[in-house]
Protein backbone atom coordinates (compact mmCIF):
# COMPACT_ATOMS: atom_id res chain seq x y z
CA UNK A 1 0.00 0.00 0.00
CA UNK A 2 1.53 3.35 -1.01
CA UNK A 3 2.56 5.77 1.71
CA UNK A 4 -0.19 8.45 1.72
CA UNK A 5 1.96 10.95 3.68
CA UNK A 6 4.81 10.65 1.21
CA UNK A 7 2.41 11.08 -1.73
CA UNK A 8 0.89 14.20 -0.18
CA UNK A 9 4.35 15.68 0.40
CA UNK A 10 5.32 14.97 -3.20
CA UNK A 11 2.14 16.61 -4.54
CA UNK A 12 2.78 19.68 -2.37
CA UNK A 13 6.35 20.00 -3.61
CA UNK A 14 5.12 19.64 -7.20
CA UNK A 15 2.55 22.41 -6.67
CA UNK A 16 5.23 24.70 -5.17
CA UNK A 17 7.48 24.01 -8.17
CA UNK A 18 4.68 24.85 -10.62
CA UNK A 19 3.87 28.01 -8.66
CA UNK A 20 7.52 29.09 -8.62
CA UNK A 21 7.84 28.43 -12.36
CA UNK A 22 4.78 30.57 -13.03
CA UNK A 23 6.05 33.38 -10.80
CA UNK A 24 9.49 33.25 -12.44
CA UNK A 25 7.82 33.60 -15.85
CA UNK A 26 5.84 36.58 -14.53
CA UNK A 27 9.03 38.11 -13.17
CA UNK A 28 10.74 37.77 -16.56
CA UNK A 29 7.82 39.62 -18.13
CA UNK A 30 8.11 42.42 -15.57
CA UNK A 31 11.85 42.67 -16.07
CA UNK A 32 11.19 43.23 -19.74
CA UNK A 33 8.46 45.80 -19.15
CA UNK A 34 9.09 47.68 -15.90
CA UNK A 35 12.69 48.66 -16.61
CA UNK A 36 13.64 50.07 -20.01
CA UNK A 37 15.25 47.28 -22.02
CA UNK A 38 15.52 48.80 -25.48
CA UNK A 39 18.66 46.87 -26.35
CA UNK A 40 20.81 44.49 -24.29
CA UNK A 41 23.96 46.42 -23.37
CA UNK A 42 27.36 44.84 -23.69
CA UNK A 43 28.55 44.94 -20.08
CA UNK A 44 32.16 43.74 -20.04
CA UNK A 45 33.11 41.18 -17.45
CA UNK A 46 35.95 41.88 -15.01
CA UNK A 47 39.15 41.98 -17.04
CA UNK A 48 42.83 41.86 -16.08
CA UNK A 49 44.71 45.19 -15.80
CA UNK A 50 45.35 46.74 -19.19
CA UNK A 51 48.02 49.16 -20.34
CA UNK A 52 46.82 52.13 -22.37
CA UNK A 53 48.77 54.72 -24.30
CA UNK A 54 48.57 58.38 -23.37
CA UNK A 55 46.64 59.10 -26.57
CA UNK A 56 44.02 56.47 -25.65
CA UNK A 57 43.64 57.92 -22.18
CA UNK A 58 43.31 61.45 -23.56
CA UNK A 59 40.76 60.28 -26.13
CA UNK A 60 38.68 58.58 -23.42
CA UNK A 61 38.91 61.64 -21.19
CA UNK A 62 37.79 63.81 -24.11
CA UNK A 63 34.80 61.56 -24.81
CA UNK A 64 33.86 61.57 -21.14
CA UNK A 65 34.11 65.36 -21.09
CA UNK A 66 31.82 65.66 -24.13
CA UNK A 67 29.24 63.33 -22.57
CA UNK A 68 29.38 65.25 -19.28
CA UNK A 69 28.85 68.63 -20.98
CA UNK A 70 25.95 67.31 -23.08
CA UNK A 71 24.40 65.78 -19.94
CA UNK A 72 24.78 69.06 -18.05
CA UNK A 73 23.12 71.06 -20.82
CA UNK A 74 20.14 68.69 -20.88
CA UNK A 75 19.49 68.24 -17.15
CA UNK A 76 20.53 71.70 -15.94
CA UNK A 77 18.39 74.35 -17.61
CA UNK A 78 20.43 77.09 -15.92
CA UNK A 79 23.72 75.78 -17.30
CA UNK A 80 25.85 78.52 -18.81
CA UNK A 81 29.52 79.37 -19.08
CA UNK A 82 30.67 82.15 -16.80
CA UNK A 83 33.75 84.28 -16.41
CA UNK A 84 36.20 82.75 -13.94
CA UNK A 85 37.16 85.10 -11.12
CA UNK A 86 39.79 83.93 -8.63
CA UNK A 87 40.76 87.19 -6.91
CA UNK A 88 42.92 85.74 -4.14
CA UNK A 89 44.47 82.75 -5.90
CA UNK A 90 48.11 82.42 -6.91
CA UNK A 91 47.03 81.86 -10.50
CA UNK A 92 45.15 85.16 -10.62
CA UNK A 93 48.07 87.07 -9.09
CA UNK A 94 50.54 85.62 -11.59
CA UNK A 95 48.13 86.31 -14.45
CA UNK A 96 47.62 89.91 -13.34
CA UNK A 97 51.39 90.47 -13.02
CA UNK A 98 52.02 89.10 -16.53
CA UNK A 99 49.26 91.21 -18.04
CA UNK A 100 50.54 94.34 -16.31
CA UNK A 101 54.06 93.70 -17.61
CA UNK A 102 52.73 93.25 -21.16
CA UNK A 103 50.63 96.43 -21.18
CA UNK A 104 53.44 98.45 -19.55
CA UNK A 105 55.76 97.23 -22.28
CA UNK A 106 53.23 98.29 -24.94
CA UNK A 107 52.99 101.76 -23.41
CA UNK A 108 56.78 102.11 -23.57
CA UNK A 109 56.83 101.06 -27.23
CA UNK A 110 54.23 103.66 -28.15
CA UNK A 111 56.09 106.40 -26.25
CA UNK A 112 59.26 105.91 -28.33
CA UNK A 113 60.21 108.28 -31.11
CA UNK A 114 59.20 107.09 -33.63
CA UNK A 115 56.62 104.75 -32.00
CA UNK A 116 57.06 100.99 -32.30
CA UNK A 117 53.76 99.62 -33.70
CA UNK A 118 54.77 95.92 -33.94
CA UNK A 119 52.76 94.87 -30.86
CA UNK A 120 49.81 97.07 -31.83
CA UNK A 121 49.61 95.36 -35.23
CA UNK A 122 49.51 91.92 -33.61
CA UNK A 123 46.78 93.06 -31.20
CA UNK A 124 44.66 94.46 -34.02
CA UNK A 125 45.08 91.19 -35.90
CA UNK A 126 43.83 89.31 -32.83
CA UNK A 127 40.89 91.70 -32.39
CA UNK A 128 39.97 91.18 -36.03
CA UNK A 129 39.98 87.38 -35.58
CA UNK A 130 37.82 87.69 -32.46
CA UNK A 131 35.28 89.84 -34.30
CA UNK A 132 35.11 87.34 -37.15
CA UNK A 133 34.35 84.50 -34.69
CA UNK A 134 31.30 86.44 -33.49
CA UNK A 135 29.78 86.58 -36.97
CA UNK A 136 27.32 83.96 -38.17
CA UNK A 137 28.27 82.02 -41.34
CA UNK A 138 25.54 83.66 -43.42
CA UNK A 139 26.69 87.21 -42.57
CA UNK A 140 29.07 87.41 -45.52
CA UNK A 141 28.59 91.16 -46.11
CA UNK A 142 29.56 91.97 -42.53
CA UNK A 143 32.57 89.68 -42.79
CA UNK A 144 33.74 91.48 -45.94
CA UNK A 145 33.32 94.86 -44.22
CA UNK A 146 35.59 93.79 -41.34
CA UNK A 147 38.15 92.33 -43.73
CA UNK A 148 38.22 95.61 -45.66
CA UNK A 149 38.26 97.97 -42.66
CA UNK A 150 40.93 95.96 -40.83
CA UNK A 151 43.13 95.16 -43.83
CA UNK A 152 46.30 94.04 -42.10
CA UNK A 153 48.56 94.68 -45.10
CA UNK A 154 47.35 98.26 -45.31
CA UNK A 155 47.72 98.71 -41.55
CA UNK A 156 51.32 97.44 -41.69
CA UNK A 157 52.15 99.89 -44.50
CA UNK A 158 50.65 102.78 -42.53
CA UNK A 159 52.71 101.76 -39.47
CA UNK A 160 55.92 101.62 -41.51
CA UNK A 161 55.31 105.19 -42.78
CA UNK A 162 54.30 106.52 -39.35
CA UNK A 163 50.71 107.19 -40.51
CA UNK A 164 48.87 104.62 -38.36
CA UNK A 165 45.74 106.19 -36.83
CA UNK A 166 45.06 104.08 -33.74
CA UNK A 167 42.13 106.27 -32.69
CA UNK A 168 40.33 105.68 -35.99
CA UNK A 169 40.86 101.93 -35.78
CA UNK A 170 39.59 101.66 -32.21
CA UNK A 171 36.54 103.78 -33.08
CA UNK A 172 35.65 101.35 -35.87
CA UNK A 173 36.28 98.37 -33.61
CA UNK A 174 34.00 99.78 -30.88
CA UNK A 175 31.28 100.42 -33.45
CA UNK A 176 31.48 96.84 -34.69
CA UNK A 177 31.46 95.50 -31.13
CA UNK A 178 28.33 97.56 -30.38
CA UNK A 179 26.68 96.00 -33.43
CA UNK A 180 27.58 92.41 -32.52
CA UNK A 181 27.22 92.42 -28.75
CA UNK A 182 24.28 91.32 -26.63
CA UNK A 183 22.18 94.16 -25.17
CA UNK A 184 23.69 93.51 -21.75
CA UNK A 185 27.07 94.75 -23.05
CA UNK A 186 25.83 98.04 -24.55
CA UNK A 187 26.56 100.09 -21.45
CA UNK A 188 30.09 98.73 -21.08
CA UNK A 189 30.95 99.40 -24.71
CA UNK A 190 29.55 102.92 -24.44
CA UNK A 191 31.84 103.49 -21.47
CA UNK A 192 34.87 102.50 -23.54
CA UNK A 193 34.25 105.42 -25.91
CA UNK A 194 35.31 107.83 -23.17
CA UNK A 195 38.74 106.25 -22.67
CA UNK A 196 41.48 108.31 -24.32
CA UNK A 197 44.56 106.25 -23.40
CA UNK A 198 45.03 103.79 -26.31
CA UNK A 199 46.75 101.14 -24.16
CA UNK A 200 44.00 101.18 -21.52
CA UNK A 201 41.37 101.16 -24.27
CA UNK A 202 42.88 98.11 -26.02
CA UNK A 203 43.06 96.25 -22.72
CA UNK A 204 39.37 96.92 -22.06
CA UNK A 205 38.46 95.96 -25.62
CA UNK A 206 40.00 92.52 -25.09
CA UNK A 207 38.18 92.12 -21.80
CA UNK A 208 34.80 92.91 -23.38
CA UNK A 209 35.55 90.69 -26.38
CA UNK A 210 36.12 87.76 -24.01
CA UNK A 211 32.71 88.42 -22.46
CA UNK A 212 31.11 88.63 -25.89
CA UNK A 213 32.56 85.25 -26.83
CA UNK A 214 31.05 83.81 -23.65
CA UNK A 215 27.71 85.34 -24.63
CA UNK A 216 27.95 83.71 -28.05
CA UNK A 217 28.74 80.29 -26.56
CA UNK A 218 25.81 80.57 -24.14
CA UNK A 219 23.53 81.60 -26.99
CA UNK A 220 24.67 78.54 -28.94
CA UNK A 221 24.00 76.30 -25.93
CA UNK A 222 20.50 77.73 -25.60
CA UNK A 223 19.84 77.16 -29.30
CA UNK A 224 21.15 73.58 -29.22
CA UNK A 225 19.34 72.52 -26.02
CA UNK A 226 16.04 71.42 -27.73
CA UNK A 227 18.00 69.30 -30.22
CA UNK A 228 20.13 67.75 -27.48
CA UNK A 229 17.03 66.97 -25.42
CA UNK A 230 15.57 65.03 -28.33
CA UNK A 231 18.69 62.93 -28.86
CA UNK A 232 20.43 62.94 -25.48
CA UNK A 233 19.21 59.54 -24.23
CA UNK A 234 20.57 57.64 -27.20
CA UNK A 235 23.73 59.78 -27.31
CA UNK A 236 24.63 59.24 -23.65
CA UNK A 237 23.89 55.52 -23.83
CA UNK A 238 26.12 55.12 -26.89
CA UNK A 239 28.96 57.15 -25.36
CA UNK A 240 28.73 55.21 -22.11
CA UNK A 241 28.88 51.92 -24.03
CA UNK A 242 31.92 53.17 -25.94
CA UNK A 243 33.68 53.90 -22.66
CA UNK A 244 32.77 50.44 -21.36
CA UNK A 245 34.19 48.86 -24.51
CA UNK A 246 37.38 50.95 -24.61
CA UNK A 247 38.43 51.28 -20.99
CA UNK A 248 36.29 49.00 -18.79
CA UNK A 249 38.74 48.77 -15.90
CA UNK A 250 40.21 52.29 -16.06
CA UNK A 251 37.25 54.65 -16.18
CA UNK A 252 34.54 52.18 -15.16
CA UNK A 253 34.98 49.90 -12.15
CA UNK A 254 35.01 46.28 -13.39
CA UNK A 255 31.65 45.13 -14.76
CA UNK A 256 29.77 48.11 -13.24
CA UNK A 257 30.62 46.76 -9.78
CA UNK A 258 29.39 49.81 -7.84
CA UNK A 259 26.13 49.89 -9.78
CA UNK A 260 25.60 46.16 -9.22
CA UNK A 261 26.22 46.47 -5.48
CA UNK A 262 23.89 49.49 -5.30
CA UNK A 263 21.06 47.55 -6.95
CA UNK A 264 21.78 44.41 -4.95
CA UNK A 265 21.50 46.36 -1.68
CA UNK A 266 18.19 47.87 -2.82
CA UNK A 267 16.87 44.44 -3.81
CA UNK A 268 17.70 43.09 -0.36
CA UNK A 269 15.78 45.95 1.26
CA UNK A 270 12.73 45.43 -0.96
CA UNK A 271 12.82 41.68 -0.40
CA UNK A 272 13.03 42.06 3.39
CA UNK A 273 10.03 44.40 3.37
CA UNK A 274 7.87 41.59 1.88
CA UNK A 275 6.34 43.65 -0.93
CA UNK A 276 3.86 41.75 -3.07
CA UNK A 277 5.52 41.34 -6.47
CA UNK A 278 2.25 41.88 -8.32
CA UNK A 279 1.34 45.09 -6.49
CA UNK A 280 2.21 47.51 -9.24
CA UNK A 281 -0.04 50.18 -7.78
CA UNK A 282 1.88 50.06 -4.52
CA UNK A 283 5.16 50.42 -6.38
CA UNK A 284 3.99 53.53 -8.16
CA UNK A 285 2.56 55.18 -5.10
CA UNK A 286 5.46 54.24 -2.86
CA UNK A 287 3.12 52.79 -0.22
CA UNK A 288 3.87 49.48 1.44
CA UNK A 289 1.77 46.34 1.35
CA UNK A 290 0.92 44.28 4.45
CA UNK A 291 3.46 41.47 4.80
CA UNK A 292 2.49 37.98 3.86
CA UNK A 293 3.96 34.61 4.75
CA UNK A 294 6.09 32.89 2.13
CA UNK A 295 5.27 29.20 1.67
CA UNK A 296 7.99 26.62 2.14
CA UNK A 297 10.09 26.28 -0.98
CA UNK A 298 8.52 29.36 -2.55
CA UNK A 299 10.88 31.83 -4.27
CA UNK A 300 10.45 35.47 -3.27
CA UNK A 301 10.78 37.60 -6.42
CA UNK A 302 11.02 41.39 -6.24
CA UNK A 303 9.63 43.78 -8.80
CA UNK A 304 12.48 45.48 -10.71
CA UNK A 305 10.59 48.77 -10.58
CA UNK A 306 10.37 48.59 -6.79
CA UNK A 307 14.08 47.73 -6.58
CA UNK A 308 15.12 50.62 -8.81
CA UNK A 309 12.87 53.05 -6.91
CA UNK A 310 14.45 51.91 -3.64
CA UNK A 311 17.92 52.29 -5.16
CA UNK A 312 17.18 55.89 -6.14
CA UNK A 313 15.88 56.62 -2.64
CA UNK A 314 19.08 55.18 -1.15
CA UNK A 315 21.03 57.92 -2.96
CA UNK A 316 19.50 60.45 -0.57
CA UNK A 317 21.21 58.65 2.35
CA UNK A 318 24.59 58.14 0.70
CA UNK A 319 27.53 57.83 3.06
CA UNK A 320 30.34 60.42 2.65
CA UNK A 321 33.31 58.96 0.82
CA UNK A 322 31.41 55.99 -0.56
CA UNK A 323 31.72 55.49 -4.32
CA UNK A 324 28.61 56.37 -6.31
CA UNK A 325 27.25 53.93 -8.92
CA UNK A 326 29.02 54.35 -12.24
CA UNK A 327 25.72 55.27 -13.89
CA UNK A 328 25.19 58.18 -11.44
CA UNK A 329 28.66 59.75 -11.56
CA UNK A 330 27.62 62.70 -13.72
CA UNK A 331 24.91 63.58 -11.21
CA UNK A 332 26.79 63.02 -7.97
CA UNK A 333 27.13 66.74 -7.14
CA UNK A 334 23.40 67.24 -7.77
CA UNK A 335 22.64 64.24 -5.55
CA UNK A 336 24.85 65.59 -2.75
CA UNK A 337 23.08 68.94 -2.97
CA UNK A 338 19.66 67.23 -2.85
CA UNK A 339 20.75 65.11 0.10
CA UNK A 340 21.80 68.22 2.06
CA UNK A 341 18.57 70.03 1.15
CA UNK A 342 16.37 67.09 2.19
CA UNK A 343 18.14 66.85 5.55
CA UNK A 344 17.80 70.61 6.10
CA UNK A 345 14.10 70.58 5.23
CA UNK A 346 13.50 67.78 7.73
CA UNK A 347 15.18 69.81 10.49
CA UNK A 348 13.28 72.99 9.54
CA UNK A 349 9.92 71.20 9.52
CA UNK A 350 10.69 69.53 12.86
CA UNK A 351 11.72 72.83 14.50
CA UNK A 352 8.58 74.60 13.27
CA UNK A 353 6.36 71.68 14.36
CA UNK A 354 7.88 71.62 17.86
CA UNK A 355 7.62 75.42 18.20
CA UNK A 356 4.00 75.48 17.07
CA UNK A 357 3.09 72.62 19.40
CA UNK A 358 4.59 74.25 22.50
CA UNK A 359 3.32 77.76 21.76
CA UNK A 360 -0.19 76.63 20.86
CA UNK A 361 -2.73 78.18 18.50
CA UNK A 362 -1.26 81.67 18.85
CA UNK A 363 1.61 80.59 16.59
CA UNK A 364 0.28 77.56 14.72
CA UNK A 365 -2.90 79.29 13.51
CA UNK A 366 -0.97 82.22 12.01
CA UNK A 367 0.69 81.45 8.64
CA UNK A 368 2.73 84.65 8.97
CA UNK A 369 4.17 83.55 12.34
CA UNK A 370 4.90 80.03 11.11
CA UNK A 371 6.57 81.44 8.01
CA UNK A 372 8.73 83.72 10.16
CA UNK A 373 9.95 80.81 12.29
CA UNK A 374 10.66 78.82 9.15
CA UNK A 375 12.83 81.51 7.55
CA UNK A 376 14.74 82.14 10.78
CA UNK A 377 15.49 78.41 11.10
CA UNK A 378 16.41 78.12 7.42
CA UNK A 379 18.78 81.10 7.55
CA UNK A 380 20.55 79.72 10.62
CA UNK A 381 20.85 76.17 9.24
CA UNK A 382 22.31 77.40 5.94
CA UNK A 383 24.59 79.86 7.73
CA UNK A 384 25.86 77.18 10.09
CA UNK A 385 26.26 74.44 7.47
CA UNK A 386 29.81 73.64 8.61
CA UNK A 387 28.83 73.47 12.30
CA UNK A 388 27.81 70.32 14.18
CA UNK A 389 24.04 69.86 14.16
CA UNK A 390 23.91 69.89 17.98
CA UNK A 391 25.62 73.29 18.09
CA UNK A 392 23.47 74.64 15.26
CA UNK A 393 20.26 73.59 17.04
CA UNK A 394 21.46 75.26 20.24
CA UNK A 395 21.77 78.58 18.37
CA UNK A 396 18.47 77.94 16.59
CA UNK A 397 16.64 77.21 19.86
CA UNK A 398 17.86 80.48 21.38
CA UNK A 399 16.87 82.48 18.31
CA UNK A 400 13.46 80.76 18.02
CA UNK A 401 12.82 81.56 21.70
CA UNK A 402 13.48 85.25 21.00
CA UNK A 403 11.34 85.23 17.86
CA UNK A 404 8.43 83.55 19.68
CA UNK A 405 8.57 86.12 22.48
CA UNK A 406 8.68 88.95 19.94
CA UNK A 407 5.64 87.55 18.15
CA UNK A 408 3.74 87.10 21.41
CA UNK A 409 4.61 90.64 22.47
CA UNK A 410 3.36 92.10 19.16
CA UNK A 411 0.10 90.17 19.52
CA UNK A 412 -0.38 91.35 23.10
CA UNK A 413 0.36 88.03 24.80
CA UNK A 414 2.79 87.43 27.68
CA UNK A 415 6.20 85.93 26.97
CA UNK A 416 6.79 82.21 27.40
CA UNK A 417 7.14 81.05 30.98
CA UNK A 418 10.47 79.69 32.12
CA UNK A 419 9.13 76.13 31.99
CA UNK A 420 7.82 76.54 28.45
CA UNK A 421 11.02 78.27 27.33
CA UNK A 422 13.11 75.43 28.76
CA UNK A 423 10.81 72.86 27.11
CA UNK A 424 11.04 74.68 23.77
CA UNK A 425 14.84 74.82 23.81
CA UNK A 426 15.14 71.27 25.07
CA UNK A 427 12.85 69.77 22.42
CA UNK A 428 14.51 71.72 19.61
CA UNK A 429 17.93 70.60 20.84
CA UNK A 430 16.80 66.97 20.98
CA UNK A 431 16.06 67.03 17.23
CA UNK A 432 19.80 66.43 16.74
CA UNK A 433 19.15 62.86 17.91
CA UNK A 434 18.35 60.67 14.88
CA UNK A 435 15.93 58.67 17.06
CA UNK A 436 13.98 61.79 18.02
CA UNK A 437 10.27 60.95 17.53
CA UNK A 438 9.35 64.21 15.78
CA UNK A 439 12.35 64.05 13.48
CA UNK A 440 11.65 60.42 12.59
CA UNK A 441 8.02 61.18 11.69
CA UNK A 442 9.01 64.16 9.55
CA UNK A 443 11.77 62.23 7.77
CA UNK A 444 9.44 59.30 7.10
CA UNK A 445 6.82 61.57 5.56
CA UNK A 446 9.43 63.32 3.41
CA UNK A 447 10.73 59.94 2.22
CA UNK A 448 7.19 58.82 1.39
CA UNK A 449 6.62 61.96 -0.67
CA UNK A 450 9.94 61.61 -2.50
CA UNK A 451 9.12 57.94 -3.08
CA UNK A 452 6.11 59.13 -5.09
CA UNK A 453 8.38 61.47 -7.07
CA UNK A 454 10.83 58.76 -8.20
CA UNK A 455 8.08 56.34 -9.26
CA UNK A 456 7.34 56.34 -13.01
CA UNK A 457 4.74 59.00 -13.68
CA UNK A 458 4.94 60.41 -10.17
CA UNK A 459 7.04 63.53 -10.83
CA UNK A 460 4.00 65.82 -10.59
CA UNK A 461 2.90 64.59 -7.15
CA UNK A 462 1.81 67.51 -4.96
CA UNK A 463 0.04 65.84 -2.04
CA UNK A 464 1.87 66.63 1.19
CA UNK A 465 0.93 65.85 4.82
CA UNK A 466 -0.08 68.85 6.94
CA UNK A 467 3.09 68.56 9.05
CA UNK A 468 5.17 69.34 5.95
CA UNK A 469 3.16 72.46 5.05
CA UNK A 470 5.87 74.89 6.31
CA UNK A 471 8.37 73.49 3.77
CA UNK A 472 5.86 72.67 1.04
CA UNK A 473 7.27 75.04 -1.57
CA UNK A 474 10.86 73.90 -1.09
CA UNK A 475 9.94 70.22 -0.88
CA UNK A 476 7.89 70.34 -4.07
CA UNK A 477 10.84 71.92 -5.86
CA UNK A 478 13.25 69.26 -4.49
CA UNK A 479 10.81 66.51 -5.46
CA UNK A 480 10.49 67.86 -8.98
CA UNK A 481 14.26 68.01 -9.45
CA UNK A 482 14.84 64.57 -7.92
CA UNK A 483 12.02 63.04 -9.96
CA UNK A 484 13.31 64.56 -13.21
CA UNK A 485 16.87 63.44 -12.49
CA UNK A 486 15.88 59.84 -11.75
CA UNK A 487 13.42 59.65 -14.66
CA UNK A 488 16.13 60.73 -17.09
CA UNK A 489 18.66 58.33 -15.55
CA UNK A 490 16.10 55.52 -15.87
CA UNK A 491 15.71 56.30 -19.58
CA UNK A 492 19.44 56.35 -20.30
CA UNK A 493 20.62 53.41 -18.20
CA UNK A 494 17.46 51.29 -18.06
CA UNK A 495 18.93 48.56 -20.29
CA UNK A 496 21.97 48.23 -18.00
CA UNK A 497 19.80 48.06 -14.89
CA UNK A 498 17.62 45.42 -16.54
CA UNK A 499 20.57 43.18 -17.36
CA UNK A 500 22.05 43.55 -13.88
CA UNK A 501 18.75 42.93 -12.09
CA UNK A 502 18.18 39.73 -14.04
CA UNK A 503 21.31 38.22 -12.50
CA UNK A 504 19.92 38.21 -8.97
CA UNK A 505 16.15 38.76 -9.24
CA UNK A 506 15.42 35.74 -11.42
CA UNK A 507 15.62 32.28 -9.84
CA UNK A 508 18.76 30.29 -10.59
CA UNK A 509 18.66 28.78 -14.03
CA UNK A 510 16.21 31.34 -15.44
CA UNK A 511 18.77 34.01 -16.40
CA UNK A 512 20.50 32.40 -19.29
CA UNK A 513 22.94 30.39 -17.26
CA UNK A 514 24.19 33.24 -15.10
CA UNK A 515 23.71 32.79 -11.38
CA UNK A 516 23.85 35.13 -8.47
CA UNK A 517 27.16 34.80 -6.75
Amino acid sequence: MPNREKTTSTDSASQNTDRNTKRARECEDRLAGNVSNLCPPDIPLCSPPQIFSMSELLEAANELSKMTIAHEIVVNHDFRLQEVNLPSSLESRVKEAMHKAFWDSLKEELSKTPPDYSQIIRLIQEIKENLLTLILPQQTRLRNQIEEALDMELIKQEAEHGALDISSLTTYILGMMAMLCAPIRDEEIQRLRSISDPVHLLREIFRILDLMKLDMVNFTIQALRPYLQQNSVQYEREKFQELLNKLPSTFIEGNLAHTTEWLRTAAAKVSSSDLLPSSSNSEISGSSVPPREVAAGEVSICSPTAVLNQAYMDLLHWEPGKDYPETMLMDKERLRTLQVQVNQLAIIAAVVLVSSSICGNVISSSPVCVDRLKWVTKALIEGLSNTRLEDSLLDISNQIHQEVNNILHKLGYPALSNDKAASLKGQIGSIADKDNAVRMVIEQRIQTFLGHCVSPGGQNTKNLPQSLAPVQEELLEVGQRFGSLTAYNRQVFGPYYSEILKTFLLPEGKNGGRTDS
